[in-house]
């Protein structure tokens, strides 16, 4: 039997990473995480295993900056928000303040027309 996945090794090649795990999202909103790996703060990734709907992923992902608190201390997250808010990283919706996490990017090495996952 494998280990939980709270315990797995990373596999994902985001080693140093904040790698958090989305497991119910709705309009574009995470309304269930947990974080898998809590390295560091300043590089978070989204993992998703979550059913997704028409509108749910129409859009960057959003996760609660007090949910990123939660599972990953508040000092650590507030020496990291200046940075996040810097990049554009953040967006308020109804008072809330989240993480943004895009679907897909394109990599500065793809040519024209392809994008990352």
């Amino acid at each position: 039997m494998p280990p939980p996945r709270a315990h797995r090794p990373a596999r994902s090649g985001h080693d140093g990473a904040v790698r958090i795990l989305a497991t119910a999202v709705f309009e574009r909103v995470v309304y269930h995480c947990s974080c898998l790996d809590p390295a560091e703060p300043a590089r978070p990734v989204l993992e998703v295993d979550a059913v997704l709907r028409p509108g749910d992923a129409d859009g960057p992902l959003l996760v609660a900056i007090a949910d990123l608190k939660r599972m990953v201390g508040f000092e650590r997250v507030a020496a990291c928000l200046p940075g996040f808010r810097r990049a554009g990283r953040t967006e308020v919706r109804d008072g809330v303040e989240y993480l943004t996490f895009p679907v897909w990017h394109r990599h500065p090495d793809e040519p024209t027309g392809s994008a990352a996952i």
